[in-house]
């Protein structure tokens, strides 16, 4: 049982960080709670990422995970270059995690994360019960000398109140990165409203072979939750890497 109360270290994950322009700002604007605004873009971000083995963590052990949600309006994430998110869906291949995630607020449900390089290509696939739900593929080159560092800020609800949290970051992205598609695969998923829109727009986003981050062992309350929108418990839960530099900013496709 892990203590949600309990920071906690991940290094040298592997990672795939995106941020699109979506085809329905509307529906995405539809899924944030009262009290928080989305980006005028309506901008999505989406994290898939794999801990291949135990010793890379101080405790969590080794998983795969998924989240996406929706950028905010004024809730930039310390030094102001990364706006900060709203989780809508977090799918985590390790009940115990996600547990603990749930515990902080995350809206943590089961799914497995996988991903392949080849030649160049890396396909990062996201599975619910044993089928795709989303698949991503991304030319991708070899780690330099850049260093993305820095925080990035996710809002959840944790009873009566958002709650701010902050989490920092390491990653070494690769160069070159080109976004080739993100294809979501199951129209009748609570997912779907969250799809790019055609042609697909990339804000931000990297590879990274090696991209560490902390759980935060502190939050923040930020303000109450209308009656009918509380959580039933918990706190907010993960990092999530998002400032680019210069050899690392992706393009469209």
């Amino acid at each position: 049982m892990l203590d949600p109360a309990d920071p906690h270290l991940v290094v040298h994950s592997r990672m795939l960080y995106v941020r699109w322009l979506p085809a329905d700002p509307d529906a995405v604007a539809a899924l944030l709670p009262p009290g928080l605004r989305a980006r005028a873009d309506g901008e999505v971000f989406m994290n898939q990422y794999v801990v291949d083995d135990d010793a890379q963590t101080s405790g969590v052990g080794a998983y795969s995970l998924t989240y996406l949600g929706v950028s905010l309006a004024g809730a930039d994430a310390p030094g102001g270059a990364v706006p900060g998110g709203w989780w809508t869906h977090y799918l985590c291949s390790d009940p115990r995690v996600g547990r603990y995630a749930a515990a902080r607020g995350a809206p943590a449900t089961d799914g497995h994360t996988r991903l392949t390089e080849r030649g160049g290509t890396l396909v990062a696939q996201t599975e619910v019960n044993g089928g795709p739900l989303i698949r991503a593929q991304v030319h991708v080159g070899d780690t330099g000398h850049v260093v993305l560092s820095g925080h990035h800020r996710y809002l959840t609800a944790r009873g009566e109140c958002l709650v701010s949290g902050v989490y920092p970051y390491v990653a070494e992205p690769v160069s070159p990165f080109e976004v080739e598609a993100v294809t979501f695969l199951d129209r009748d998923h609570p997912v779907y409203p969250l799809r790019p829109a055609n042609p697909l727009v990339i804000t931000a986003g990297f590879y990274s072979p090696r991209a560490s981050f902390a759980y935060p062992g502190g939050e923040s309350p930020v303000a109450p939750l209308p009656v009918g929108h509380r959580a039933t418990g918990g706190q907010p839960g993960h990092q999530a890497p998002a400032r680019r530099a210069r050899s690392g900013r992706p393009s469209g496709s």
